[in-house]
């Protein structure tokens, strides 16, 4: 009985090793990376967005390090339907807040006006606005400090916690 239960189990692995390459041969980097829950617009309005929360300097900024990819990831995959919905309007409202505040569109405004208007939906009494500022923040942050760039250059991060020196004499 125990050999006919190990036959099976090395038919079903050699089986799986067969089919899989096939399988994951058709992944691309477009379908791994590409969500339908907003338009190649928003897409660009929340790169803009997370550049302005951390913005280039001596080191790379969130657009660079593509954080709005990560962060539109996150929240297709981890976050439930009402904190979608949140994200998904909150493009309208904050065109809607620049165009209210410097009658133009988020994406014309500078810098300074950009994070003038982050600010005050960050401080809006509408929950929606004050949701959508926090739930990007929150993810641009852990995205750059999550991020190749920001692990091996800036943290200097070690996989084990102390180093092991082989060669060192035992004193009794």
């Amino acid at each position: 009985m125990q050999r006919r239960s190990a036959i099976k189990n090395i038919a079903l692995t050699i089986g799986g090793a067969i089919v899989l390459p096939s399988w994951a041969n058709a992944w691309n980097r477009e379908s791994v990376q590409h969500s339908r829950l907003i338009s190649p617009s928003q897409d660009a309005l929340l790169a803009e967005i997370v550049e302005t929360i951390i913005p280039k300097t001596n080191t790379p900024g969130a657009k660079e390090l593509n954080i709005h990819q990560f962060t539109t990831k996150m929240v297709t995959d981890c976050y439930d339907k009402n904190a979608q919905g949140i994200f998904t309007k909150g493009f309208d409202l904050i065109d809607k807040n620049a165009k209210n505040a410097f009658s133009k569109s988020f994406m014309d405004c500078d810098a300074k006006q950009r994070l003038e208007v982050l600010d005050k939906m960050s401080k809006s009494e509408n929950s929606d606005e004050k949701n959508f500022v926090g739930l990007v923040k929150n993810l641009t942050i852990q995205g750059y400090l999550n991020s190749e760039y920001v692990m091996t250059n800036l943290r200097i991060f070690e996989f084990a916690p102390a180093h092991f020196y082989g060669c060192v004499p035992v004193k009794k």
